[in-house]
């Protein structure tokens, strides 16, 4: 019975990232006609690497917060960003009131504004999930729009590199995860394989994330590239507070509460899986009316889920891994696989042929 709450479980994590990128893919048509596309240029791979500059410059950021003291602050600036990131999918989704001006956001603005509250007052982890899912699915659509392929695959090789040597070398990923985890914010979503958990009760000892002091880490920890903005972790909580958390592996699925994977996890592969369906070919139609699905976004989505089932696998098995190695790396063969399928050449597929 316990071996089968895990493997729910991991059903429901693939479900989490399957309504991230199918969201991402529906909102792209919608996002470029509201006007959401601000990069002149989405073809220019610099866009990329000014993205993993703004993240190298958070990691600093939320390490020192969490270092002086300055957790509060960053909660609260997370949880306004969720809402504000909301209204982004709620302006295209929500129709408009009949009234003038801005005026005419207002059924959006509530919606976000009731994220925002119900962040800040009750994050239980289906609010969080629920949250994180709109969260995801916007962010995705968006570096969607905005990033090429080339610039898309850029982006998630150089976070994959990035998060490989944050988690195996310098460890600070671990640190930041667990000062994230203690926020109870959107950045992590969190999956139960108790009725009874409760993600409010939950206790900073008990987060499942590793101290970053080398032997002494979460062995069940497996973190995500885009952590180092929004601090994702993936892994196990135990029971108790003063059971430790590199026990819960090898005392079997009792110690078990809920499984934690990062929203960076999920957002970065949906960024490739969504550029891969809006900027397909015009020779590229879409598999399903109404989203971008084409075949490249299809078996990126598909490669993507195959990395995050390797993923999972190590998570059960109690080791630490990166996370985004695999999921960027499923979501870019498998792109590739789709790409050449669909008939597109390799050199317009990786977004070079401007530059050959």
């Amino acid at each position: 019975m316990n071996a089968d709450r895990r493997y729910v479980a991991v059903a429901a994590i693939v479900g989490i990232f399957v309504l991230v990128q199918l969201g991402a893919l529906a909102l792209v048509e919608p996002f470029k006609s509201a006007g959401f596309q601000d990069v002149q240029n989405p073809s220019d791979p610099t866009n990329s690497l000014l993205y993993v500059g703004a993240i190298l410059v958070a990691t600093v950021v939320m390490l020192g917060a969490f270092r002086y003291g300055g957790d509060r602050v960053i909660r609260a600036v997370l949880v306004f960003s969720s809402g504000y990131l909301s209204f982004y999918v709620f302006a295209v989704l929500v129709p408009a009131a009949p009234l003038p001006g801005l005026a005419a956001l207002a059924p959006a603005v509530a919606l976000a504004a009731l994220v925002t509250g119900a962040l800040w007052v009750y994050p239980e982890w289906y609010v969080i999930d629920a949250a994180g899912v709109v969260m995801g699915a916007g962010a995705a659509g968006l570096f969607g729009i905005n990033f090429g392929i080339l610039p898309a695959l850029v982006l998630l090789v150089v976070l994959a590199v990035y998060d490989a040597i944050s988690v195996y070398g310098t460890e600070h990923m671990l640190t930041l995860a667990e000062g994230v985890m203690d926020l109870k914010v959107p950045v992590v979503l969190v999956v139960p394989l108790t009725l009874s958990y409760s993600f409010l009760d939950e206790s900073p000892e008990a987060s499942g994330s590793g101290d970053g002091d080398g032997d002494e880490e979460d062995p069940a920890v497996a973190d995500g590239g885009e952590a180092d903005a929004t601090g994702s972790t993936s892994g196990s909580a135990p029971d108790g507070p003063d059971e430790p958390a590199a026990d819960s592996i090898d005392d079997g699925d009792d110690t078990r509460d809920a499984f934690f994977i990062g929203l960076g996890d999920a957002v970065m592969p949906a960024v490739l899986i969504a550029s891969a369906g809006f900027f397909a070919p015009v020779s590229v139609s879409s598999l399903v009316p109404g989203i971008a699905l084409t075949l490249p976004a299809l078996t990126a989505m598909i490669g993507t889920n195959l990395g995050l089932l390797a993923l999972m696998y190590f998570v059960m098995q109690g080791r630490a891994h990166a996370g985004l190695p695999l999921l960027n790396g499923g979501a870019i063969g498998g792109y590739l696989v789709g790409a050449v399928a669909a008939g597109i050449p390799l050199v317009r597929a990786l977004g070079l042929a401007p530059y050959i």
